[in-house]
């Protein structure tokens, strides 16, 4: 099983204790997103370099820690065009050094019409689906120029990507190896309908199975009839059995990413979720 965990989880530290604390909690990869994670380094496009890069790749291996995604979590079709244009130009310098940190993945979410990514009535708009398929359709190309896969993740009632089947709409028309899927199965849940958690994330499987390429774990309750999906795994309703399951069947060996813990919090969320993969 490759457990791993979402970086910042941790703070913003230096990277020679983000090495030293993931692998003390045993866990083999991360997801890291460079400016909520490490201490000194930017969001300004011109940042990045190969030799910071691989100082980052080399200060993990030595603990025995990869990077398996690179978050850069942008709206993609934030309403201001120029901030839009500039997280787009971040994303691409992202995918030109992804490489020179050991990874090949790099990751969004699909964003909405508002720039804080709430809900927006339009968002969910065809014509709002076909602004932003250009603009995946641009990173994608871009990705494969370098041999690096973008990573896009559907969330729920507010996003631009909402449902499995948008999901699989958009890996048709793109139609590109470099174009996977970062699986939240908390996320895709919509908020009034978790009670079709099961036939959400199978029919994730049966839409995209072979396109899941890094997969997030973490829980949700229900409170006053809405999802609260902000728990650690093993903390709230998400079926773990049926998950794991498919991912034995389907995806052995895929990155689980731990996300939603503090320190205090790692040791049962990995236990639990070894049990539960065990039992599967």
């Amino acid at each position: 099983m490759n457990i791993g965990v979402r970086a910042h989880d941790f703070g913003r530290i230096n990277i020679e204790e983000l090495a030293e604390k993931a692998a003390e909690k045993g866990f083999k990869c991360i997801q890291l997103a460079l400016d909520k994670s490490l201490s000194g380094y930017e969001t300004e496009p011109g940042f990045l370099s190969p030799g910071a890069a691989t100082h980052v790749r080399d200060v993990l291996y030595k603990k025995g820690v990869n990077i398996s995604v690179l978050g850069c979590y942008i709206n993609p079709i934030h309403p201001d065009l120029e901030v839009r244009r500039k997280s787009i130009e971040r994303f691409k310098e992202y995918i030109r050094f992804a490489r020179d940190f050991g990874c090949s993945i790099i990751a969004t979410e699909t964003g909405s019409l508002n720039a804080d990514c709430s809900y927006h009535p339009d968002t969910d708009k065809e014509e709002t689906f076909d602004i932003f398929r250009g603009i995946i359709e641009e990173l994608v190309r871009e990705a494969e120029k370098f041999g690096v896969i973008v990573g896009v993740e559907p969330v729920a009632d507010k996003h631009t990507i909402s449902t499995p089947q948008k999901m699989k709409k958009l890996l048709d028309v793109i139609e590109s190896n470099n174009l996977r899927v970062i699986f939240d199965p908390v996320n895709i849940i919509p908020e009034k309908e978790c009670e079709k958690q099961n036939e959400i994330i199978t029919q994730s499987f049966d839409l995209f199975k072979e396109q899941i390429i890094a997969v997030h774990v973490k829980d949700f309750v229900i409170e006053n009839g809405l999802k609260n999906g902000s728990l650690p795994a093993g903390e709230g309703m998400l079926n773990y059995g049926l998950l794991f399951k498919l991912l034995k069947k389907h995806k052995p060996n895929i990155a689980i990413l731990a996300e939603n813990n503090s320190p205090e919090t790692f040791d049962s969320c990995i236990k639990f979720l070894k049990d539960i993969y065990n039992k599967s």
